[in-house]
């Protein structure tokens, strides 16, 4: 099977995500930082938060206190840690000069200063390029590691840029232009995240997953 047809499955199954949730490009960006290591439901409750106290601006979440931050964000778990990692990103973002100038900035380059930030590796990054700036970047996180090793359509393992390339390389034979490929990859990645959830658990539930007659895992 080859990457592609495993979208076309999933995709099947599932029907489109409309994914990455969320008001604004903006709020994608929070949002991207918040999800580290805790449930999007989580994140949910954080943002409400944030929208609530009309917070959802780089310049509020730079200037509040940091204790009424950390409180507005608590749902989504290590709030102190994550009120750290969130200001650094809107000092870049407001130094920068906002949304409208980095839609400008070449994607190489882009991810280069988002990876600069402190607190943002290179999941964060990805979600922040792909969902937020429509950049044709593939994302990388548990639940891909998860699928593809045990459809062994990849080790696993494997270093976080050699996985992101090899998926790339691979998807973009397949796509005309930068806007199929970022519609590819969002949709992809959304899908591979809601079957991971439902079915390709760390306990995996074979017995009822649409893939299982071609996944060598469930056979075994």
């Amino acid at each position: 099977m080859t990457l592609l047809k495993l979208h076309d499955l999933l995709l099947e199954c599932y029907g489109p995500q409309h994914w990455w949730p969320a008001r604004t490009s903006f709020e994608v960006m929070v949002g991207a930082v918040l999800t580290q290591n805790t449930a999007w439901t989580n994140v949910e409750k954080a943002i409400a938060n944030l929208h609530t106290a009309q917070a959802m601006e780089a310049e509020v979440i730079l200037h509040v206190p940091q204790r009424r931050l950390a409180a507005w964000i608590r749902p989504a778990g290590y709030f102190n840690v994550k009120t750290k990692r969130l200001r650094n990103f809107c000092a870049w973002y407001v130094a920068r000069g906002g949304e409208k100038k980095l839609r400008r900035v070449d994607t190489a380059v882009l991810r280069h200063e988002l990876l600069s930030i402190n607190g943002v590796g290179p999941e964060t990054a990805d979600d922040i390029l792909l969902y937020a700036f429509h950049r044709p970047v593939f994302v990388i996180d548990a639940y891909t590691r998860r699928l593809l090793s045990r459809l062994q359509l990849a080790a696993g393992d494997e270093p976080y840029e050699h996985l992101r390339e090899h998926i790339e390389t691979r998807l973009q034979g397949e796509t005309r232009g930068q806007r199929e490929t970022v519609s590819l990859y969002n949709e992809y990645h959304a899908l591979i995240v809601r079957h991971a959830k439902e079915f390709c658990r760390p306990r995996p539930r074979c017995e009822i997953c649409c893939l299982a007659r071609r996944c060598p895992t469930a056979a075994v």
